[in-house]
């Protein structure tokens, strides 16, 4: 099944696991498998469209795995 939906997010770094980049959100944590390199800034704010589909395999042990369709960033006054 191919889920898609809109998320407001946080990039984040992970160490653990051979390091990967991923979003922390309101609704939960994601590991994106295609992380675009101009995305990633450590604590940027953005909004995007990310395709969850459970055919998705990894071997990361955090998050839900997807895949960003579209993104832009976001200020979010801190």
């Amino acid at each position: 099944m191919v889920e898609v939906r809109k998320i407001n997010g946080t990039v984040v770094y992970k160490s653990f696991e051979g390091g990967f980049w991923g979003l922390e959100s309101f609704d939960g944590n994601y590991y994106v498998t295609d992380f675009p390199e101009q995305l990633k800034v450590v604590g940027e704010d953005i909004t995007c469209i990310i395709k969850i589909d459970d055919d998705i395999v990894t071997f990361v042990s955090w998050g839900t795995p997807c895949m960003i369709v579209s993104f832009s960033t976001i200020y979010i006054e801190k």
